[in-house]
């Protein structure tokens, strides 16, 4: 069963990272999900995850339940929504519009109402000469 978890938080991470270039390929939840599937699978492969560079920080907030910065929760729903109305635009059959919207209404709405905010720290002002 590790070796499967291992498999799609590999999946997962890819994913995610081909998601950072593709609008409409999500990069958040493939990386959660690639987190969550190594803290079964490997806990190297997961502390490798959490230590990462870019990611790192972003996973770990949110794994501890402090949530997401306010920045990214704005550039993630204008994006969210970007591609949805653009993908809404493109499609003829009113049943696929309609789970297009579902989605970007439910996501937006977890993001916003469940997903806690990060409260970032001031950084101290350099003092002002007169």
């Amino acid at each position: 069963m590790r070796l499967f978890y291992n498999i799609a938080g590999v999946l997962a991470v890819i994913l995610g990272v081909v998601g950072i270039f593709l609008p409409l390929l999500p990069t958040t939840p493939f990386l959660l999900l690639a987190s969550a599937c190594f803290a079964r699978g490997s806990v190297r492969l997961h502390r490798w995850l959490l230590s990462h560079r870019v990611f790192g920080a972003y996973l770990r907030n949110f794994e501890e339940g402090r949530g997401i910065p306010l920045k990214a929760k704005i550039v993630a729903t204008a994006l969210l929504w970007l591609s949805l109305l653009g993908a809404m635009g493109r499609v003829d059959h009113l049943g696929l519009q309609a789970l297009l919207l579902a989605t970007g209404i439910g996501v937006s709405t977890y993001m916003w109402r469940y997903l806690p905010t990060l409260r970032l720290p001031r950084q101290e002002q350099p003092p002002h000469d007169a």
